[in-house]
């Protein structure tokens, strides 16, 4: 019999425990700051947005945190995901590379995001929060977050990217199936809302205005607290179930990869799959770690690690991370959901420890290796998912130039039948390639020079 396409785990092999790689760093990550002493925040800094457990979790360094059994059953629901080969886009490629993938497009939201969304809405539910407010880029947080709201009776207030909001009204909708209020950022309803559009009424807004709103609404609204869906340590945490499943799928046909591939945006991901894999390197194995992020957005391929805020408005502690500053308005490119302006600390520590290698690509090559996989493998990937596509195909045409095997592992993190528009744009010859200026980058880190260095 060949060797299987798709590689099942019984629900009752689901991963129990989260991986926290702080456990297991070279280096442990900087401390974010107050922004005001520029002192190390502590858990009590962080309870005005976020609940106590999950901060709790932010500061933890236990290798190994329980996944509780509510948060468990509702996993089940899609968990655990499919393991799949690419044997079809390994054919048309003609490399002796082997290319797996696991599919985070088979959750209700159709990516990887939900892995986060049910322990948050989770972990808010039991402390008693009573409604939510976030952000979305390109909308896959948002929907998550909805959906996981919905099954634990949260209220949920979306503050959605105004260019994505334009470009991607299916999710909008999505988010309002599952009981949500979704509205573009900036927006009249809050005060940085306000002061963005007086200065700049036509801009397509970013993941860092989105942020600001979201957290004066959590701060200013009775009983609700802010969640967010990439960058931070409980995050990574909650999507390390993907990695935790990979390899024991990956074993189950015993086999282990060279190379492990995601897309890079905030981390949440990418760290999903990489950080297990990573804790095998650490450890000894020989196993090469690559994010893939737009040059449109190079957070970690040309941004330098420095302290940042998290968002326009300067409302979160100081953060170490690679960051294009938090001024930063990106180009209407339509993977939305890579276009923040830092990174997580925790990846961009590793990052900087060489246990990363970064490459940034461009949306047209992208989406011309988005189209190979989607007529190959039959999946259409999400926009955001298709640098990963790039990465692997890369690697997978090294290894034929090389005449050597290889074992590739990517994260298929979302399907893009929500993204249809921008295939659309791409099939039609209307969209172009874009360099971030460093003129641009020089200009928002100028800003910084007055704060800390990590």
């Amino acid at each position: 019999m060949s060797e299987p396409t798709k590689i099942f785990l019984n629900e009752s092999e689901i991963p129990r425990q989260w991986y926290n790689i702080a456990a297991d760093m070279p280096h442990a990550m900087k401390p974010p700051l107050h922004p005001g002493t520029q002192q190390p925040v502590g858990p009590d800094d962080l309870s005005a947005i976020f609940p106590m457990n999950l901060v709790e979790q932010e500061v933890c360094t236990d290798r190994w945190v329980d996944i509780p059994e509510p948060v468990l059953e509702k996993l089940l629901l899609w968990r655990p995901s499919p393991l799949y080969r690419a044997k079809n886009l390994e054919k048309a490629l003609g490399t002796p590379a082997k290319i797996y993938y696991n599919n985070e497009g088979v959750s209700p939201a159709g990516s990887h995001k939900p892995n986060t969304a049910v322990p948050q809405a989770y972990y808010n539910k039991i402390f008693g929060t009573k409604r939510l407010a976030t952000e979305t880029g390109a909308g896959q947080w948002g929907s998550a977050l909805s959906f996981a709201c919905q099954l634990f009776g949260l209220e949920l207030k979306v503050y959605m990217v105004r260019i994505s909001f334009d470009q991607k009204p299916f999710r909008k909708m999505m988010m309002q199936t599952w009981g949500a209020d979704c509205v573009a950022s900036p927006s009249l309803e809050t005060a940085a809302g306000r002061a963005i559009l007086a200065e700049h009424p036509d801009t397509p807004g970013s993941l860092g205005i989105a942020i600001s709103e979201a957290i004066e609404d959590a701060v200013t609204t009775p009983n609700t607290k802010y969640a967010l869906g990439s960058v931070l340590n409980h995050v990574m945490l909650h999507q390390t179930i993907i990695g935790l499943e990979a390899q024991k799928q990956m074993a189950m046909v015993n086999d282990y990869p060279d190379v492990v591939i995601g897309c890079a945006g905030g981390g949440s991901n990418f760290a999903g799959l990489s950080f297990p894999f990573i804790c095998d390197k650490i450890h000894g194995k020989n196993v090469h770690v690559i994010a893939a992020e737009p040059a449109a957005c190079p957070t970690l391929t040309r941004a330098p690690f420095l302290y940042d805020f998290g968002d326009t408005a300067k409302m979160t502690p100081l953060l170490p991370m690679h960051s294009l500053g938090h001024d930063f308005v990106p180009p209407p490119l339509h993977a939305g959901g890579l276009r923040y302006h830092g990174m997580s600390p925790l990846v961009s520590q590793l990052v900087v420890d060489g246990l990363i290698e970064p490459r940034s690509y461009h949306q047209l090559n992208c989406y011309e290796n988005a189209l190979l996989w989607a007529r190959t493998e039959g999946f259409i990937p999400a926009p955001e998912t298709s640098h990963a596509i790039a990465a692997a195909v890369e690697e997978a045409k090294r290894a034929k130039e090389e005449g050597k095997e290889k074992t590739i592992l990517l994260n298929w993190s979302g399907h893009g039948l929500m993204d249809l528009k921008g295939y659309a744009a791409y099939l039609a010859g209307e969209l172009s390639d874009y360099e971030y200026p460093q003129e641009d980058i020089d200009r928002a880190l100028a800003a910084l020079a007055q704060y800390p260095k990590p």
